[in-house]
């Protein structure tokens, strides 16, 4: 068999369109892909745009593996500058090898930029899963111990690639997230009638708050969404960044790309008062998820948030016949509203021996614990449990 040839590349667009998509999104071909991000025309945004690349942090260095010049495998991989817009948390590790006299940036991380969602990270042709995440795996510790690179992360990556991964040598850690299950719910209300009766009066009465504002609140995708809601869209995402992390991670220009290229991908919920947008939240579109990104206002109105990124979001979902939201990184306030919690993975690999066998034992306790969490967490989750509760009839 011929061997597997490794290019590390400087940016996406080196990469053409068709050959990085057979590996990321194979599925297109018949509908949707499986998630958005890691597809060529999302990783072109963010690049385009100025939101990867320069002095952001991020600087782009995919790996491709082909075969006969045939790409077989790749991976989204960036050289990291920092720990922002990676929602899988390395703060405590960085400040402890730093404490140590190390140096923990620069290192590798694989991902999609800013985007707490789960999907594949090692990019295969079909039936070259074995081979292709081998190669990717071997090539990229390669780099990072090359250049003395401290470490190599490859975040919200799917439970069977954190297998593979931890059957190759790399540290598995497990976190969670809130996601949103459909049970084959024909409307809002069905799925309202399984919660319990305390949580179903919450959400009704938070809904009813929210949509007695008088607000016109609008579900927007494709050709519906237009240039001025991202302008409005835009000064929402800056008001939320700067009261949550600072500085936005994503340009102006990341919208209008969007715009451009991933309209039919988004779904933008926008609540207008007398014509003018207020408050959005934007998600995007998979072909069996919808996934909550970003949201903001300009003016404040209770229980307006929930309404737009988790209630909306779910009734698009029911309507359109998709099978989870995922809402984002955090908040264990998705609970009451019928979010469960579900595991995140990631993989690491830190070349210094006795870091890494620190970060391991941490990683082997987390592991229990979140575990430990999820499913007590589950345990009391907002679904009806033959209760007393549960008899009212409302």
């Amino acid at each position: 068999m011929a061997e597997i040839e490794i290019t590390l590349h400087a940016a996406f667009t080196e990469i053409p369109a068709q050959d990085w998509d057979a590996l990321a999104c194979p599925e297109a071909a018949s509908g949707r892909p499986k998630d958005p991000f890691t597809t060529h025309r999302f990783l072109m945004a963010l690049e385009r745009s100025g939101s990867i690349g320069g002095r952001s942090g991020w600087q782009t260095r995919p790996l491709v593996a082909r075969r006969h010049g045939v790409a077989i495998a790749a991976m989204p991989m960036f050289v990291k500058h920092h720990s922002q817009g990676e929602y899988i948390f390395d703060h405590n590790w960085a400040q402890a090898f730093e404490n140590a006299g190390g140096s923990y940036y620069p290192k590798l991380q694989v991902a999609a930029p800013f985007t707490p969602a789960t999907g594949r990270r090692f990019l295969t042709l079909p039936g070259a899963e074995d081979e292709g995440t081998a190669a990717l795996i071997a090539a990229a510790t390669q780099v990072a111990a090359q250049n003395n690179l401290s470490s190599l992360h490859i975040t919200f990556c799917t439970e069977d690639e954190a297998r593979r991964g931890a059957a190759l040598g790399l540290m598995q850690r497990i976190t969670q997230q809130y996601h949103w299950y459909n049970k084959d719910y024909t409307s809002f209300d069905a799925f309202l009638a399984q919660l319990s009766s305390r949580k179903r009066k919450a959400i009704r009465k938070e809904r009813e708050t929210a949509n007695g504002a008088g607000l016109d609140i609008r579900p927007l995708t494709g050709k519906a969404i237009q240039p001025a809601h991202w302008d409005a869209f835009w000064q929402f995402y800056q008001n939320t960044g700067a009261r949550k992390w600072g500085t936005p991670y994503l340009t102006r220009a990341a919208f209008a790309e969007f715009h451009d290229s991933m309209r039919d991908d988004i779904l933008l919920v926008l609540a207008f008062d007398s014509g003018q947008p207020i408050a959005g939240a934007l998600n995007f579109i998979g072909r069996d998820t919808l996934y909550g990104r970003y949201w903001g206002c300009s003016a404040d109105y209770p229980c307006l948030h929930f309404e737009l990124c988790y209630y909306r979001a779910i009734e698009w979902a029911i309507a359109n016949g998709l099978q989870r939201v995922e809402a984002g990184a955090q908040g264990d306030h998705k609970l009451a509203r019928g979010y469960l919690p579900a595991p995140v993975h990631s993989l690491h690999w830190i070349a210094n021996t006795g870091f890494a066998r620190a970060v391991g034992e941490y990683l082997e306790a987390e592991r229990r614990a979140v575990t430990e969490d999820i499913d007590l967490l589950t345990s009391y989750g907002p679904f009806r449990q033959s209760l007393p509760d549960d008899n009212t009839g409302t």
